[in-house]
């Protein structure tokens, strides 16, 4: 086995930390929101203003760790922004009123959003030198630490502890959990932009990625995020709204899309590599899309099945969804090069998505009704395969660019091999992938 690989795998194991981890502080931190509600005395308004200026910071963040990355290495950025988006928990925590609590909450958001672009991006320089789909399970790894932080809160409260004081302890502790996982990432050094073995020079592949082409790929991101977001925070409204189920039994609409979501991520790497980049994102939003119609059908069903009919659309929502972020995210790191601005322009798109769309769904909603706004995620599901799809041919077509199969493998030091990413259609017409041989887990 060579040096590369086994860094690799080393790292492999230092990205499921940093997800988990990133996960676990954003559970942790909205478990904790009716108690922080409570001992400030805050009301939707505020809360809600908060929760803006949160993602506020991340989103600008996100535009500046996309530079950083670029010159720093994303294993660098790794080691700062991990632990302080852990120790900036100490904000909400000790923020003792709500303006404190608004300043605070910005650099919360930083926090957040440096750690999103900086574990992204080194994802997807690890998956290069894997040379195979391994980044949707990092994303399910995401969602699992954000339960655990959930659980772990429930917990704690439900045995008297102090609120205030268990975000306390977290923000202290958090940081050191980091520090393992950090030791663990692929060397990298300023100005290298990759840490997998990209040559860095100007004509690398990935630094060919034009405006266009980012939008391209921004757009797929904020259709997807925009459908996720919807399903977030309206699904159990539409159950309890919509088709007046009992109030104990709408949340488990969102949970069945939660489960479904979680579950094709942790599980999606093997079905991208057997499908290829380009069919995955077709039958992500093609699966999303019937989801989506499948809710709007559902108050028009028999009364004996319209709920069943809605949850079985959420559940294919979620499956669908699942793979959209780690199939953009991959084709941008196929492309070669350096991958922090292009990666911080996806998420960013992406990002935005999932915050103001449900917002923008909620003025729909109370202008005409919720079915009606629920048709704009059903939508954007099916944008997702339109604009995603020729995104990942092009990028598709770089990763097969002779500056890219002349550079030397990082693997394993022959140029890789070309396959169709697809599936099928030969080279330079359907656009392909480099697929050598697997790695050895």
């Amino acid at each position: 086995m060579n040096k590369s690989l086994t860094e690799a795998q080393r790292a492999r194991v230092g990205v499921f930390g940093f997800f988990f981890l990133a996960g676990l502080v954003m559970g942790l931190w909205a478990a904790g929101l009716p108690s922080l509600n409570e001992r400030l005395d805050l009301g939707p308004a505020r809360l809600g203003s908060v929760l803006l200026l949160i993602s506020g910071g991340a989103l600008a963040s996100m535009l500046v760790a996309g530079p950083l990355v670029d010159r720093w290495s994303s294993r660098r950025v790794c080691w700062i922004a991990g632990p302080f988006s852990g120790l900036v928990l100490l904000g909400p925590a000790l923020a003792s009123s709500y303006w404190m609590l608004a300043v605070l909450a910005v650099l919360f958001g930083v926090g957040l959003g440096v750690t999103e672009i900086g574990m992204n991006a080194h994802s997807v320089e690890v998956e290069r030198v894997y040379r195979r789909p391994i980044i949707s399970a990092f994303h399910g790894t995401w969602s699992l630490g954000g339960a655990t932080g959930g659980g772990i809160t429930a917990l704690a409260l439900d045995a008297g502890a102090d609120p205030q004081g268990l975000l306390i302890t977290a923000a202290i502790v958090v940081p050191f959990l980091y520090l393992p996982a950090a030791r663990l990432l692929l060397p990298g050094t300023p100005g290298d932009g990759s840490a997998a073995g990209s040559s860095g020079s100007p004509d690398a592949p990935g630094e060919s990625l034009r405006w266009g082409l980012i939008a391209l790929l921004g757009v797929a991101a904020f259709a997807g995020h925009l459908s996720e977001g919807a399903a977030i925070d309206w699904s159990a409204l539409h159950a309890r709204w919509v088709l007046e189920v009992d109030p104990e039994m709408a949340p488990l609409a969102y949970t069945i899309f939660s489960v479904a979501m979680t579950a094709v991520r942790l599980l999606g790497d093997p079905i991208r590599g057997r499908l290829g980049s380009v069919r995955t994102i077709q039958l992500a939003g093609l699966f999303a899309t019937a989801g989506y119609v499948l809710v709007l059908v559902s108050p028009l069903t028999g009364e004996a099945v319209r709920v069943a009919c809605a949850w079985t659309g959420w559940a294919l929502a979620g499956v669908g969804l699942a793979t959209v972020v780690p199939v953009l995210f991959s084709a941008v790191g196929a492309a070669g090069g350096r991958v922090g601005r292009a990666l911080a322009m996806v998420t960013a798109f992406g990002y935005s998505g999932l915050l103001l769309g449900p917002a923008v769904l909620g003025y729909v909603a109370e202008a005409t009704s919720l079915p009606v706004a629920l048709f704009i995620p059903a939508v954007l599901a099916a944008v997702v395969t339109l604009t995603g799809s020729p995104a990942i041919r092009a990028l598709l077509r770089l990763s097969a660019s002779p500056v890219q199969n002349a550079a030397p493998s990082a693997a394993g030091g022959a140029a890789p091999g070309a396959a169709n990413g697809d599936g099928a259609g030969p080279a330079g017409e359907r656009g392909y992938e480099p697929e050598p041989e697997p790695a050895r887990d």
